[in-house]
């Protein structure tokens, strides 16, 4: 079994790149054309599940010493999965937006911090 520090460093490093390839596939693009465009939105509500997903493997013990509202992240994680009828992609966009910013931070810190 791996050791939980590599485990922990694999998964943040899988968000690190998930919130890169949500950037990358939304340069360039505004609200309206991320909403009517299938393919932009449906990539970027991928990597959002990747992040979820990432989010839900690293250790408990890891995350509580970090002041982020990790629960946010997992949740959405779950919306996206299982109520995925009921998705308002202007709210994915206000996410991308507002929220994406500072879990880059956050990510970006606990990376330099936990080496």
């Amino acid at each position: 079994m791996k050791d939980n520090k590599l485990k922990n460093y694999e998964r943040l490093i899988h968000i690190q790149h998930a919130i890169r390839d949500i950037s990358v596939f939304i340069k360039g693009v505004d609200e309206d054309t991320f909403i009517k465009d299938p393919l932009i939105s449906s990539a970027v509500l991928f990597q959002f599940s990747v992040i979820g997903e990432a989010v839900n493997h690293i250790d408990e013990e890891l995350l509580r010493k970090y002041n982020y509202p990790w629960y946010k992240v997992r949740g959405f994680r779950n919306f996206i999965s299982h109520v995925y009828f009921q998705i308002k992609l202007e709210d994915v966009w206000d996410v991308i937006i507002n929220d994406l910013p500072d879990l880059k931070k956050m990510i970006d810190m606990i990376l330099e911090q936990e080496q």
